[in-house]
Protein backbone atom coordinates (compact mmCIF):
# COMPACT_ATOMS: atom_id res chain seq x y z
CA UNK A 1 0.00 0.00 0.00
CA UNK A 2 1.33 3.17 -1.18
CA UNK A 3 1.59 6.14 1.45
CA UNK A 4 -1.22 8.44 -0.36
CA UNK A 5 -3.25 5.20 -0.13
CA UNK A 6 -2.29 4.62 3.54
CA UNK A 7 -2.86 8.11 4.77
CA UNK A 8 -6.67 8.18 2.58
CA UNK A 9 -7.30 4.77 4.67
CA UNK A 10 -6.36 6.23 7.64
CA UNK A 11 -8.62 9.36 7.35
CA UNK A 12 -11.46 6.86 6.80
CA UNK A 13 -11.11 4.59 9.41
CA UNK A 14 -10.66 7.92 11.65
CA UNK A 15 -13.44 9.31 10.45
CA UNK A 16 -15.63 5.84 10.54
CA UNK A 17 -15.08 5.51 14.07
CA UNK A 18 -16.17 9.06 15.11
CA UNK A 19 -19.54 8.53 13.49
CA UNK A 20 -19.61 5.20 14.87
CA UNK A 21 -19.08 6.86 18.49
CA UNK A 22 -21.51 9.27 17.67
CA UNK A 23 -24.16 6.92 16.72
CA UNK A 24 -26.05 7.16 20.16
CA UNK A 25 -26.78 11.00 19.58
CA UNK A 26 -27.43 10.28 15.71
CA UNK A 27 -30.09 7.66 16.68
CA UNK A 28 -31.56 9.81 19.25
CA UNK A 29 -31.73 12.90 17.09
CA UNK A 30 -33.70 11.33 14.59
CA UNK A 31 -35.71 9.75 16.97
CA UNK A 32 -34.96 5.95 15.80
CA UNK A 33 -37.43 4.14 17.89
CA UNK A 34 -35.19 0.74 17.73
CA UNK A 35 -32.43 2.76 18.73
CA UNK A 36 -32.26 0.81 22.89
CA UNK A 37 -32.16 -1.97 20.49
CA UNK A 38 -29.22 -1.13 18.36
CA UNK A 39 -27.07 0.05 20.76
CA UNK A 40 -27.84 -3.10 22.93
CA UNK A 41 -27.13 -5.25 20.06
CA UNK A 42 -23.84 -3.01 19.08
CA UNK A 43 -22.79 -3.60 22.91
CA UNK A 44 -22.76 -7.21 22.62
CA UNK A 45 -21.01 -6.95 18.99
CA UNK A 46 -18.68 -4.70 21.41
CA UNK A 47 -18.08 -7.38 23.98
CA UNK A 48 -17.54 -10.27 21.94
CA UNK A 49 -14.75 -8.06 20.12
CA UNK A 50 -13.03 -7.40 23.68
CA UNK A 51 -13.26 -11.91 24.31
CA UNK A 52 -12.11 -11.85 20.80
CA UNK A 53 -9.34 -9.50 20.85
CA UNK A 54 -8.17 -11.63 24.16
CA UNK A 55 -8.18 -14.77 22.46
CA UNK A 56 -6.29 -13.29 19.62
CA UNK A 57 -3.13 -12.82 21.65
CA UNK A 58 -3.50 -16.85 22.26
CA UNK A 59 -4.77 -17.80 19.17
CA UNK A 60 -3.65 -15.54 16.62
CA UNK A 61 -0.24 -14.11 18.12
CA UNK A 62 0.88 -17.25 20.06
CA UNK A 63 -0.70 -19.94 17.64
CA UNK A 64 -2.57 -22.04 20.73
CA UNK A 65 -5.89 -23.53 19.55
CA UNK A 66 -7.78 -22.30 23.18
CA UNK A 67 -11.62 -23.57 22.46
CA UNK A 68 -11.98 -22.95 26.55
CA UNK A 69 -12.16 -19.39 26.84
CA UNK A 70 -15.63 -19.31 28.31
CA UNK A 71 -14.08 -20.25 31.30
CA UNK A 72 -11.81 -17.36 31.78
CA UNK A 73 -14.77 -15.24 30.71
CA UNK A 74 -16.80 -17.28 33.31
CA UNK A 75 -14.52 -16.40 36.32
CA UNK A 76 -14.54 -12.85 35.59
CA UNK A 77 -17.97 -12.35 36.24
CA UNK A 78 -18.33 -14.72 39.31
CA UNK A 79 -15.63 -13.03 40.80
CA UNK A 80 -17.32 -9.30 40.39
CA UNK A 81 -20.62 -11.13 40.93
CA UNK A 82 -19.30 -12.16 44.27
CA UNK A 83 -17.14 -9.25 45.36
CA UNK A 84 -20.43 -6.92 44.52
CA UNK A 85 -23.20 -8.98 46.36
CA UNK A 86 -21.06 -10.16 49.45
CA UNK A 87 -18.96 -7.40 50.24
CA UNK A 88 -20.30 -4.59 48.95
CA UNK A 89 -17.40 -3.53 46.13
CA UNK A 90 -18.30 -1.22 43.38
CA UNK A 91 -18.27 -2.59 40.03
CA UNK A 92 -15.26 -0.56 38.85
CA UNK A 93 -13.08 -1.47 42.07
CA UNK A 94 -13.80 -5.13 41.23
CA UNK A 95 -12.87 -5.55 37.66
CA UNK A 96 -8.95 -5.80 38.35
CA UNK A 97 -9.59 -8.65 40.72
CA UNK A 98 -11.70 -10.19 38.16
CA UNK A 99 -8.62 -9.60 35.54
CA UNK A 100 -6.37 -11.46 38.33
CA UNK A 101 -8.61 -14.17 38.61
CA UNK A 102 -8.94 -15.31 35.15
CA UNK A 103 -5.60 -14.98 34.98
CA UNK A 104 -4.61 -17.19 38.25
CA UNK A 105 -6.52 -19.71 37.07
CA UNK A 106 -5.04 -19.74 33.74
CA UNK A 107 -1.31 -19.81 35.07
CA UNK A 108 -2.78 -22.66 37.11
CA UNK A 109 -4.16 -25.14 34.49
CA UNK A 110 -1.78 -23.67 31.81
CA UNK A 111 0.99 -25.04 33.74
CA UNK A 112 0.93 -28.99 32.59
CA UNK A 113 -0.36 -28.46 29.34
CA UNK A 114 1.69 -25.59 27.82
CA UNK A 115 3.82 -28.18 25.92
CA UNK A 116 0.97 -29.69 24.44
CA UNK A 117 0.31 -28.60 20.98
CA UNK A 118 -2.56 -28.28 18.29
CA UNK A 119 -5.07 -30.74 18.52
CA UNK A 120 -4.18 -31.98 22.00
CA UNK A 121 -3.92 -28.77 23.58
CA UNK A 122 -7.26 -27.78 22.22
CA UNK A 123 -9.09 -30.89 23.64
CA UNK A 124 -7.32 -30.02 27.05
CA UNK A 125 -9.05 -26.28 26.95
CA UNK A 126 -12.30 -27.98 25.91
CA UNK A 127 -12.04 -30.08 29.13
CA UNK A 128 -11.19 -26.84 31.15
CA UNK A 129 -14.79 -25.33 29.93
CA UNK A 130 -16.26 -28.06 30.67
CA UNK A 131 -15.29 -28.37 34.24
CA UNK A 132 -15.54 -24.91 35.05
CA UNK A 133 -19.44 -25.06 33.85
CA UNK A 134 -19.64 -28.42 36.27
CA UNK A 135 -18.19 -26.93 39.25
CA UNK A 136 -20.30 -23.46 38.54
CA UNK A 137 -23.81 -26.03 38.07
CA UNK A 138 -22.71 -28.13 41.85
CA UNK A 139 -22.13 -24.70 43.52
CA UNK A 140 -18.70 -25.15 44.09
CA UNK A 141 -17.81 -23.63 47.57
CA UNK A 142 -21.20 -22.10 47.67
CA UNK A 143 -19.80 -19.27 45.48
CA UNK A 144 -22.05 -19.62 42.26
CA UNK A 145 -25.43 -19.96 43.54
CA UNK A 146 -25.76 -23.29 41.26
CA UNK A 147 -27.79 -23.75 38.36
CA UNK A 148 -29.53 -20.64 39.42
CA UNK A 149 -26.60 -18.42 39.32
CA UNK A 150 -26.58 -15.13 41.03
CA UNK A 151 -28.91 -12.20 40.69
CA UNK A 152 -29.25 -8.38 41.73
CA UNK A 153 -25.09 -7.90 40.67
CA UNK A 154 -24.81 -4.31 40.60
CA UNK A 155 -23.96 -1.20 37.74
CA UNK A 156 -20.63 0.48 37.63
CA UNK A 157 -20.66 3.89 38.54
CA UNK A 158 -18.27 6.36 37.08
CA UNK A 159 -17.47 10.22 38.53
CA UNK A 160 -20.95 9.89 39.77
CA UNK A 161 -22.84 8.67 36.26
CA UNK A 162 -24.45 5.04 37.34
CA UNK A 163 -24.09 2.90 34.11
CA UNK A 164 -27.37 1.68 33.23
CA UNK A 165 -28.74 2.79 29.96
CA UNK A 166 -27.89 1.23 26.19
CA UNK A 167 -25.64 4.62 25.04
CA UNK A 168 -23.94 4.13 28.20
CA UNK A 169 -22.72 0.47 28.32
CA UNK A 170 -22.15 1.54 24.61
CA UNK A 171 -19.79 3.89 25.51
CA UNK A 172 -18.42 1.70 27.89
CA UNK A 173 -17.27 -1.54 26.01
CA UNK A 174 -16.59 0.19 22.65
CA UNK A 175 -13.77 2.38 24.71
CA UNK A 176 -12.44 -0.80 26.61
CA UNK A 177 -12.09 -2.08 22.79
CA UNK A 178 -10.49 0.94 21.25
CA UNK A 179 -8.18 0.78 24.65
CA UNK A 180 -7.52 -2.74 24.14
CA UNK A 181 -6.69 -2.49 20.02
CA UNK A 182 -4.56 0.07 20.77
CA UNK A 183 -2.24 -2.02 23.93
CA UNK A 184 -2.86 -5.37 22.02
CA UNK A 185 -0.99 -3.75 19.04
CA UNK A 186 1.62 -2.22 20.90
CA UNK A 187 2.22 -5.54 22.61
CA UNK A 188 1.96 -7.46 18.83
CA UNK A 189 5.14 -4.72 18.09
CA UNK A 190 6.90 -5.20 20.67
CA UNK A 191 9.93 -7.60 21.41
CA UNK A 192 7.33 -10.01 23.26
CA UNK A 193 4.99 -9.90 20.09
CA UNK A 194 7.77 -10.54 17.80
CA UNK A 195 9.10 -13.66 20.12
CA UNK A 196 5.22 -14.78 19.56
CA UNK A 197 5.33 -14.42 16.22
CA UNK A 198 8.60 -16.27 16.01
CA UNK A 199 7.20 -19.28 18.08
CA UNK A 200 4.28 -19.69 16.06
CA UNK A 201 5.65 -19.72 12.50
CA UNK A 202 8.66 -22.23 13.82
CA UNK A 203 8.74 -23.30 17.84
CA UNK A 204 11.73 -25.33 17.31
CA UNK A 205 13.92 -22.79 15.46
CA UNK A 206 12.50 -20.32 18.09
CA UNK A 207 13.90 -22.81 20.94
CA UNK A 208 17.16 -23.18 18.74
CA UNK A 209 17.48 -19.26 18.94
CA UNK A 210 17.56 -19.22 23.13
CA UNK A 211 13.56 -18.44 22.39
CA UNK A 212 12.21 -19.80 25.84
CA UNK A 213 9.08 -20.87 23.74
CA UNK A 214 6.86 -22.35 26.93
CA UNK A 215 7.68 -18.95 29.14
CA UNK A 216 6.47 -16.69 26.10
CA UNK A 217 3.19 -19.11 25.65
CA UNK A 218 2.57 -19.20 29.35
CA UNK A 219 2.88 -15.31 29.77
CA UNK A 220 0.35 -15.25 26.56
CA UNK A 221 -2.65 -17.42 27.73
CA UNK A 222 -2.14 -15.65 31.28
CA UNK A 223 -2.57 -12.15 29.74
CA UNK A 224 -5.29 -13.36 27.21
CA UNK A 225 -7.24 -14.65 30.43
CA UNK A 226 -7.03 -11.78 32.17
CA UNK A 227 -8.57 -9.84 29.54
CA UNK A 228 -11.45 -12.54 29.44
CA UNK A 229 -12.12 -12.14 33.27
CA UNK A 230 -12.22 -8.12 32.18
CA UNK A 231 -15.23 -8.66 29.78
CA UNK A 232 -16.71 -11.35 32.12
CA UNK A 233 -16.73 -8.11 34.89
CA UNK A 234 -18.57 -5.97 32.25
CA UNK A 235 -20.97 -8.87 31.40
CA UNK A 236 -21.93 -9.04 34.98
CA UNK A 237 -23.06 -5.73 35.69
CA UNK A 238 -25.00 -5.07 32.56
CA UNK A 239 -26.88 -8.47 32.27
CA UNK A 240 -27.37 -8.15 36.62
CA UNK A 241 -28.15 -12.05 36.47
CA UNK A 242 -25.54 -14.34 35.43
CA UNK A 243 -25.71 -18.58 35.58
CA UNK A 244 -23.55 -21.37 34.63
CA UNK A 245 -25.67 -21.41 31.09
CA UNK A 246 -24.18 -17.61 30.05
CA UNK A 247 -20.55 -19.82 29.65
CA UNK A 248 -20.89 -22.57 28.00
CA UNK A 249 -18.60 -24.41 24.98
CA UNK A 250 -21.00 -22.94 22.77
CA UNK A 251 -19.32 -19.26 23.79
CA UNK A 252 -16.31 -20.68 23.26
CA UNK A 253 -16.48 -21.81 19.92
CA UNK A 254 -18.38 -18.06 19.02
CA UNK A 255 -14.97 -16.91 19.71
CA UNK A 256 -13.09 -18.88 17.87
CA UNK A 257 -14.86 -18.18 14.46
CA UNK A 258 -15.05 -14.47 15.41
CA UNK A 259 -10.93 -14.63 15.70
CA UNK A 260 -10.16 -17.30 12.80
CA UNK A 261 -13.05 -15.22 10.46
CA UNK A 262 -11.82 -12.09 11.21
CA UNK A 263 -8.01 -12.58 10.14
CA UNK A 264 -6.16 -14.72 12.94
CA UNK A 265 -3.38 -12.16 14.38
CA UNK A 266 -5.03 -8.93 12.53
CA UNK A 267 -6.73 -6.85 15.40
CA UNK A 268 -9.17 -4.87 12.80
CA UNK A 269 -10.08 -8.72 11.43
CA UNK A 270 -10.96 -9.36 14.77
CA UNK A 271 -13.38 -6.78 15.17
CA UNK A 272 -15.06 -7.09 11.97
CA UNK A 273 -15.54 -10.86 12.46
CA UNK A 274 -17.47 -9.65 15.94
CA UNK A 275 -19.54 -7.53 13.63
CA UNK A 276 -20.06 -10.58 11.01
CA UNK A 277 -20.59 -13.26 13.63
CA UNK A 278 -22.57 -11.44 16.11
CA UNK A 279 -24.58 -8.66 14.16
CA UNK A 280 -25.27 -10.69 10.83
CA UNK A 281 -27.55 -13.04 12.45
CA UNK A 282 -29.75 -10.48 13.47
CA UNK A 283 -29.97 -8.58 9.98
CA UNK A 284 -31.83 -12.24 8.83
CA UNK A 285 -34.24 -12.59 12.11
CA UNK A 286 -37.32 -11.31 10.36
CA UNK A 287 -36.23 -14.48 8.03
CA UNK A 288 -36.89 -16.86 11.01
CA UNK A 289 -37.28 -19.80 9.42
CA UNK A 290 -34.15 -19.43 7.10
CA UNK A 291 -31.73 -16.93 8.70
CA UNK A 292 -29.82 -19.41 10.32
CA UNK A 293 -29.57 -21.63 6.87
CA UNK A 294 -28.42 -18.48 5.48
CA UNK A 295 -26.03 -17.57 8.00
CA UNK A 296 -24.40 -20.90 7.86
CA UNK A 297 -24.06 -21.04 3.98
CA UNK A 298 -22.44 -16.89 4.50
CA UNK A 299 -19.67 -18.63 6.77
CA UNK A 300 -19.33 -21.65 4.54
CA UNK A 301 -18.38 -19.19 1.55
CA UNK A 302 -16.21 -16.95 3.91
CA UNK A 303 -13.84 -20.16 4.43
CA UNK A 304 -14.02 -21.18 1.26
CA UNK A 305 -13.16 -17.87 -1.37
CA UNK A 306 -11.56 -16.28 2.16
CA UNK A 307 -9.95 -18.75 4.29
CA UNK A 308 -7.28 -16.31 5.84
CA UNK A 309 -9.98 -14.04 6.83
CA UNK A 310 -11.92 -11.03 6.21
CA UNK A 311 -8.59 -8.49 7.10
CA UNK A 312 -5.24 -10.24 5.88
CA UNK A 313 -5.06 -9.52 1.96
CA UNK A 314 -4.96 -12.05 -0.63
CA UNK A 315 -2.04 -14.24 -1.31
CA UNK A 316 -2.26 -13.02 -4.88
CA UNK A 317 -1.18 -9.54 -3.63
CA UNK A 318 2.36 -10.38 -2.37
CA UNK A 319 4.35 -10.08 -4.98
CA UNK A 320 8.41 -11.21 -5.04
CA UNK A 321 10.80 -8.16 -5.21
CA UNK A 322 11.66 -7.38 -8.49
CA UNK A 323 15.47 -8.58 -8.88
CA UNK A 324 14.01 -12.18 -7.90
CA UNK A 325 11.07 -11.71 -10.62
CA UNK A 326 13.85 -10.52 -13.04
CA UNK A 327 16.36 -13.30 -12.08
CA UNK A 328 13.99 -16.27 -12.14
CA UNK A 329 11.16 -15.06 -14.51
CA UNK A 330 7.86 -17.22 -14.52
CA UNK A 331 8.00 -19.74 -17.78
CA UNK A 332 11.61 -18.74 -18.20
CA UNK A 333 14.38 -21.27 -18.09
CA UNK A 334 15.56 -20.26 -14.52
CA UNK A 335 14.35 -23.45 -12.33
CA UNK A 336 15.72 -24.97 -8.84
Amino acid sequence: MTSGRRKTFLILEIVGVGLFFGLPLILSVLRVSLAPYILDLLYMVGLYALLALSLNVILGLAGMFNMGHAAFFAVGAYVTANLNLTYGWPILATMPLAALGAGLMALLVAIPVIHLRGDYLLIVTIGIVEIVKIALTNDIFGLTGGPNGLIGIGRPVIFGHRIAKPQDFFYLIWIMVAITALLFHWLENSRFGRALKFIKADTVAAEGMGVNAAAYKLMAFVIGAAWAGLAGAVFASKMRTISPESFTFGESVIMFTIVILGGSGHQRGVILGAFLVIGLPELFRGFQDTRLLVYGAALVAMMIFRPQGLWPPKPSQYRLPEPFDQKYPKGGNGSC
